[in-house]
């Protein structure tokens, strides 16, 4: 047994479409950019609550797919709590990802009259409410419920690594990336289906607030967590998720990037979960990092090889994150990147997912073996 106990215990389970919770994601000024990539995951995907709206006074688009480049989801953009409220939420959700993780002065007005309103927050910051007396007296009084995701167990119930992952008997595939904020948990979540779809069992296990918030069983807030026990906490997760599901592959989602001066993480996803094999996510047209504009981003190759130094795995595919570019700049990148590195390459939101399925049974063909056919 692994003593892990999920970050999201005190979560809504994920559910069906009509049942969940309904949340209205806080994104002032930074819808589609990168500041706001949790509520950008959100909206793309979640299991765990129906969004029913985006607040962002400063987006032009009125519905929050097509803000993110997507076809129109239904999701309106509005400019303030107040027009939202028309949905009747019963969540307020945090939508900001900052590289500091602390909020506002503005954000935390837009908390308290979340508050104020009766309506429960959930955040994904390093600051926690809970602990914020202002915050944490306001919601007492009206008795609404606060969650901080990023909130770790406490410093007695962490575990060590202990090498339990020798245990897991499946394929493992780790989502990294060259740069923070580039599309790893995107990918996790959209390999994840597209195998399941395939008839694969697959679980993901993810390591940041958004996975956690979006529905992932398993997993952990990776960077909030004590260095001592990041290693250990992870493999907890993992190795829960292979006793309680048996699947036939399990996909960790990645935290900033092995070469980055700032992010750690990395290091802790490949200790921990030991992977198989990696899927490298990679952005063509960024020129330097995106919270660091001062240090060029890593070539392709370059990231490849410190990975599979590291990790001892092998990077069985390369996916691309299409920001700034065009469609036929996306393809030319793809077979540019084929030919030099010699995976499979592909664009995971503007191309087939079964490529992504390709590049993990291209990798592991007993997995066809095991499959189950899946029926429309």
């Amino acid at each position: 047994m692994t003593g892990f106990t999920s970050p999201v215990a005190d979560l809504p389970e994920p559910a069906p479409l009509d049942t969940r919770p309904t949340a209205v994601i806080y994104c002032e000024g930074h819808l589609g950019r990168i500041d706001g990539k949790t509520a950008n995951g959100l909206v793309r995907s979640s299991e765990r609550y129906r969004i029913v709206a985006v607040i962002d006074s400063t987006c032009e688009a009125a519905d929050a797919g097509v803000a993110l480049g997507m076809v129109a989801l239904g999701i309106p953009v509005v400019p303030s709590l107040a027009a939202a409220l028309a949905e009747q939420p019963d969540v307020f959700i945090f939508g900001l990802a900052p590289l500091s993780g602390l909020m506002s002065l503005q954000d935390r007005s837009a908390v308290l009259e979340a508050i104020e309103q009766g309506i429960d927050v959930v955040s994904g910051l390093h600051e926690f409410l809970s602990d914020d007396v202002e915050i944490a007296l306001a919601a007492q009084l009206v008795g609404v419920e606060l969650h901080d995701v990023r909130r770790p167990r406490p410093t007695k119930d962490l575990r060590m690594f202990d090498g339990a992952i020798d245990t897991v008997d499946c394929v493992r595939i780790a989502v990294l990336g060259t740069d923070g904020a580039i599309g790893k948990r995107t990918t996790c979540t959209i390999l994840t289906q597209a195998l399941n779809d395939a008839g694969i069992r697959t679980v993901m296990v993810g390591t940041g607030q958004t996975g956690l918030m979006q529905g992932a069983a398993y997993g952990v807030a990776l960077d909030a967590i004590p260095a001592q026990f990041g290693v250990g906490e992870l493999e907890g997760a993992v190795v829960a998720a292979w006793e309680e599901q048996r699947p036939q592959v399990i996909v960790v989602e990645g935290q900033g990037a092995l070469s980055h001066p700032a992010y750690l993480s990395s290091t802790v996803v490949l200790r921990a979960s030991r992977p198989h094999g990696v899927i490298m996510q990679h952005a063509p047209g960024r020129r330097m990092l995106s919270d660091y504009p001062e240090v060029p981003m890593p070539a392709a190759a370059s990231e490849i090889a410190l990975i599979e130094m590291f990790g001892r795995t092998r990077v069985v595919g390369v996916t691309i994150n299409h920001e700034g570019m065009t469609d036929a700049q996306v393809t030319a990148a793809i077979a540019l990147y084929e030919a030099q590195l010699g995976v499979g390459v592909t664009d995971a939101l503007w191309r087939d997912p079964r490529a992504l399925v390709a590049m993990v049974t291209d990798a592991f063909p007993r997995l066809l073996r095991g499959a189950v056919a899946v029926t429309a």
